[in-house]
Order: C-alpha cells, then sequence, then structure tokens
C-alpha cells in the first residue's frame, strides 16, 4: 500500500450514488449532520466554508439555516450536484493539498469539514490553511471516524499512522489515512487551533428505523465517527 492517498478524486465515480445513499442514510443524515449541526451551533448571517462539501447535503440546510456557503471539493462531479441542490451556494472544485489562495486571510466565520480529514496527505498543512481563512472568533467543525472503531475494524497497532484500502459495502473501492485520536489533536494543535468541544455523537433515534441492529451498535460502541469544534489559539 502506498504511504499517500494521492490527488485522485476517488468520490467521482461514485458520486451521484453517494447522494442518493447520504441524503437520507442513517450514517450521514442522523448520525454526522446532527452532530456537526450541532457544533456549528447558530449559523444566521454567517459565512460558512464547507470544505469537502460533497454534493451538497449540508449546504443545503445552511442556507436554509441563514448562512452563506462557500463549498470546496476535490470531485468535479460532486461540485456538480452541489450547484443543483444549492443554487445559492458559491462552489469551487478544489484539492485541500493546495493552498486556498482564492481566499483572504480571515475571510469565513465557520469552516466545516466533515468526514474528509482521513483523505487528505498533509493534514497540518491543510489545517493550517482552513485556520488562515478563519476569522480570530470563527471555529472549525470537523467529523471523523472514529479511531477506536477503525482499529477495532483492522486491527494491528493502534497508535500505527497508514494508509489502508477498503471496498465498501456498496462496491466503492476507496483509499484513507487511520491515525490515533492523539495523532488529530496533534495535527489541531500544530495548525494554531484550540479544541472546544469534542462529541462521541449518538444516532438520533429515527435511525432505528433504518436499521435497528445499527442504532444499537452506535449508541454502545465506540464504533462509527466522533466530531470536534475547535477555535484558532490567540496565543499563535
Amino acid at each position: 500500500m502506498p504511504d499517500a492517498v494521492g490527488s485522485q478524486p476517488q468520490y467521482d465515480v461514485f458520486a451521484d450514488e453517494f447522494l442518493e445513499h447520504a441524503r437520507d442514510g442513517l450514517y450521514n443524515a442522523h448520525y454526522d449532520r446532527p452532530a456537526c449541526l450541532e457544533l456549528l451551533g447558530d449559523v444566521s448571517g454567517r459565512v460558512v466554508l464547507d470544505a469537502a462539501c460533497g454534493p451538497g447535503l449540508y449546504a443545503k440546510e445552511l442556507v436554509t439555516r441563514g448562512a452563506t456557503v462557500i463549498g470546496l471539493d476535490q470531485s468535479p462531479r460532486m461540485i456538480e450536484l452541489a450547484r443543483q441542490r444549492e443554487p445559492m451556494g458559491r462552489f469551487r472544485v478544489h484539492d485541500l493539498a493546495d493552498r486556498l489562495d482564492w481566499l483572504p486571510d480571515g475571510s469565513v466565520d465557520l469552516v466545516l469539514f466533515a468526514l474528509a480529514l482521513e483523505y487528505v496527505d498533509d493534514r497540518t498543512a491543510a489545517l493550517r490553511e482552513l485556520r488562515r481563512v478563519l476569522r480570530p472568533d470563527g471555529a472549525l467543525v470537523l467529523s471523523r471516524m472514529h479511531p477506536t472503531g477503525d482499529w477495532l475494524r483492522q486491527g494491528g497497532n493502534y497508535f500505527d499512522v497508514r494508509v489502508i484500502e477498503e471496498v465498501w459495502n456498496k462496491g466503492w473501492r476507496v483509499r484513507y489515512w487511520l491515525a490515533p485520536l492523539e495523532r488529530t489533536c496533534e495535527e489541531l494543535h500544530e495548525a494554531g487551533f484550540l479544541i472546544e468541544r469534542l462529541l462521541e455523537p449518538r444516532p438520533k433515534p429515527q435511525a432505528a428505523e433504518i436499521s435497528q441492529a445499527t442504532y444499537e451498535r452506535l449508541t454502545s460502541e465506540p464504533s462509527g465517527f466522533l466530531a470536534i469544534r475547535a477555535v484558532p489559539d490567540p496565543r499563535r
């Protein structure tokens, strides 16, 4: 396995399927999105950068809640879908391996970075750019796969930072980084953030109607996602 995920937009080949899956699916609609939206708080009148915006599911909700949304994604097809879903958003194709040179310092109030950190090779550099575009009183909300769940599923040394490749149950082949929670916390620190809150979310009760077994597992085991709200460190 190579020691990098690379810049290939992996989700491009199944972007339309992903939209159908994530729109009302258990993991996205009733688990990740509620947790991240809670951490974002009131977005009315705020400028939100939706980093790795996917097909615009978050963007639609954020605009509905009164935000101005700027979205970016590595996948051209995801950006097409996001523009169709939320015409009020400003979307562009962008790889987080590159600088956000089209955004000025301190130009956004909030950054959402949902379930995409694992696909970035230089995570500290990407987080540092997200901090740069945040206003000093802003916040970053990110979610990632729970590292304990990754370890339970993959085995090996929990503390090893490594790239793995999986084929998910819909036949989607994905390559991403496994990293312990400590590494994510250190990357945020190195990028100039302070962790304000960390959630190990439980799915909403509606999730039980989709899959009782998955609902029970996610309410009793650290096998799903976690979500973090971090703020710029004023000392740096």
